[in-house]
């Protein structure tokens, strides 16, 4: 029974990251920014940054299964997308446009590692360690 509602509450996680993954790209389009994947780093990167914050508290706080579960695998992992990202830089290629591809994987590769342990920082200063 536990393994069922597990998978309801990552599956309902999920959801909700989905859809705010679209919100992010709706957001990004109805401001004109199309030149780059900025939907896909967006989303990317504020998922590093609060699942790094997530676990860390979670290291120190209890945290019940189910609530880490929605939060990290469920919502964060509805959120963020690696296929995404993928399918962006691959295209630049295709278009003839390497250096997009490159400077696309450059700035998420950073600012995700960036984000990752700014999240670990502010949890740290939020458990007052």
């Amino acid at each position: 029974m536990e393994r069922f509602v597990n998978i309801c509450v990552v599956c309902a996680g999920s959801a909700l990251g989905g859809g705010l993954r679209y919100l992010v790209s709706l957001f990004t389009a109805e401001r004109g920014w199309t030149s780059f994947a900025w939907p896909t780093l967006i989303v990317n990167v504020v998922g590093c940054f609060l699942i790094m914050l997530i676990v860390t508290i979670g290291g120190v706080v209890t945290m019940r299964t189910n609530v880490r579960l929605f939060l990290t695998t469920g919502i964060m992992g509805g959120l963020t997308t690696y296929s995404t990202f993928d399918f962006d830089t691959t295209k630049y290629f295709q278009d003839g446009a390497p250096a997009m591809a490159f400077l696309n994987i450059a700035v998420t590769l950073v600012a995700c590692f960036v984000a990752g342990l700014l999240g670990i920082v502010l949890a740290h200063w939020l458990i007052g360690e």
